[in-house]
């Protein structure tokens, strides 16, 4: 394998974020290896986000539809696409200029790779923020930590476009989250390759953030992992993994709905406790 035969198309799924959407569209135009194509796939923004990419853009592909959620847009984004190789970028993030350059070195070197992710350096509302033991990243049959929290970050990512074809799609039903349930999908089938190098710039903090907007993440990860029980998709050792921590997962929720005397929640999260326990 050569360079010549890695073409990579940028997805960047975008919602009224048109000053951010320049940095991140930026940090890709200054990549010291090129993609083939960037793809900004606008997911119904009412600010001025199509005349800035028009203004300042003119030879990236840019897509309007309407709000549908970010996974329609990388699904949009994905289907479209013309080269073997998909790297997704959240348009309030950033890439290192050489992120895609030691991607693509990684993968002429491993010509097994079908999914490769880089380390990260967060940053929330404009500070340095230090990364917690639970957020380190991995390599490897990783399916066990992606149960736990989202340890892989889609900005971070690599993926060959034919993946998409065994896994499948991101879930559009699944409005936050959506990251999450496609690694466990992912993580369950294949071997997740890993860059220690910090190429992947994350912020946060700002209003537009989805995990702002939803509390309690857990009940996205529970129906998450009951979903792929459900249509089993797991093999019998990691659905027993994924039941152990569903179980985990529902007794927190249970914790947060009797501490805030929400007895709705505790009756249906309780209901779940007994199914998967029995």
């Amino acid at each position: 394998m050569s360079s010549e035969n890695i073409k990579i198309s940028v997805i960047i799924p975008t919602y009224n974020r048109s000053k951010l959407l320049n940095r991140s569209i930026r940090s890709v135009l200054n990549q010291t290896f090129q993609p083939n194509e960037i793809i900004v796939v606008d997911n119904g923004s009412t600010d001025d986000t199509r005349e800035m990419v028009s203004k300042n853009f003119r030879n990236i592909c840019y897509i309007y539809h309407d709000k549908k959620g970010v996974s329609s847009a990388r699904n949009a984004g994905i289907r479209i696409s013309k080269s073997n190789w998909i790297s997704f970028l959240d348009s309030d993030d950033e890439w290192m200029k050489d992120k895609l350059f030691l991607q693509k070195e990684y993968i002429l070197k491993n010509p097994d790779v079908d999914f490769l992710h880089t380390n990260e350096i967060w940053f929330k509302n404009g500070k340095h923020l230090n990364q917690k033991k639970i957020h380190k990243k991995y390599g490897g049959y990783i399916f066990k930590n992606c149960l736990k929290l989202c340890c892989i970050s889609p900005s971070s990512t690599i993926i060959k476009k034919k993946l998409f074809d065994k896994i499948g799609y991101f879930d559009e039903s699944f409005e936050v989250c959506e990251d999450y349930e496609f690694w466990l999908r992912v993580s369950s089938k294949i071997k997740i390759h890993f860059l220690e190098d910090k190429l992947t710039i994350k912020h946060g903090g700002h209003d537009g953030q989805l995990s702002k907007k939803y509390w309690g993440m857990d009940r996205f990860r529970i129906m998450a992992i009951e979903k792929n029980i459900l249509n089993n998709w797991f093999n019998e050792e990691q659905k027993n993994y994924a039941i152990d921590d569903l179980i985990s997962k529902i007794k927190i929720i249970l914790i947060g709905a009797k501490n805030r005397n929400n007895q709705k929640l505790f009756s249906e999260y309780h209901n779940k406790l007994l199914k998967w326990k029995s």
